[in-house]
């Protein structure tokens, strides 16, 4: 049912790392729910009862991602006051993309006064790490297992973490990214250096920095580290009580 959606966060879950699913039938399924976080997938027969029910099968605040214009119809119909839709931008998935010589070079840049840390037993509990974004760790089951199966890097100033790059899910070959930057330290090319140290950690490893941008800036700064832009797509955001 999902073999035409390219999402490694849908890997994440089928290939048995993280997140959770329902069906309408276990045996012969004829529809189907992927949560990974904050994200949901649906695929299957959008005109059935079932499908009915698992699109209120959701939390409070959720981002939805579906590949055909059935389902879509289906969203908007069943969540017409709850929705907002917008795009979100998927890359070409190819390591080649990925220099090292060019990553390498904005490591450097890093301003006086920050440093450059691997998120390690000493950070992956620091108050300000999850402050700035739980979305670093939040998949995981503990701190323990995302040190064991997580990789991420982060930058302190005045002991405080102000900007990071962490595995918001993992999968077999890679990890989608989380980036995120204190707005009071904005603007002074930290998400660059972050994101370039995890993407060199992970081209080190043999495995891939997946990124899926949700607005122009984070667009903009995928295709400064290398990725090649490929397409938007839809994604609604639902606040469903």
């Amino acid at each position: 049912m999902f073999e035409n959606m390219n999402s490694t966060m849908l890997l994440s879950y089928l290939q048995g790392h993280m997140g959770e699913a329902w069906v309408d039938n276990l045996e012969n399924p004829t529809v189907a729910q992927v949560m990974v976080g904050i994200f949901v997938f649906y695929a299957g027969d959008a005109h059935s009862e079932a499908a009915k029910e698992l699109l209120y099968n959701l939390p409070e605040h959720i981002l939805v991602i579906v590949d055909t214009d059935d389902w879509k119809k289906r969203i908007e119909t069943i969540h017409a006051a709850r929705i907002e839709k917008f795009d979100r931008f998927r890359f070409e998935k190819n390591p080649e993309h990925l220099d090292a010589k060019h990553l390498q070079g904005y490591l450097s840049t890093l301003p006086e006064g920050y440093e450059l840390k691997r998120i390690d037993a000493s950070l992956v509990n620091e108050d300000s790490l999850h402050k700035l974004s739980p979305e670093f760790t939040g998949l995981f089951d503990s701190a323990q297992d995302y040190l064991n199966r997580g990789l991420g890097f982060c930058i302190v100033h005045k002991g405080q973490v102000v900007s990071g790059a962490s595995s918001f899910s993992i999968y077999d070959n890679g990890l989608e990214m989380e980036v995120a930057t204190d707005p009071a330290h904005q603007k002074m090319g930290l998400a660059t250096i972050v994101s370039s140290a995890l993407i060199l950690d992970c081209i080190e490893k043999g495995i891939y920095p997946n990124w899926d941008a949700a607005n122009p800036e984070s667009l903009h700064l995928a295709k400064k580290l290398g990725y090649v832009f490929k397409e938007p797509y839809d994604t609604y955001y639902i606040n469903y009580q």
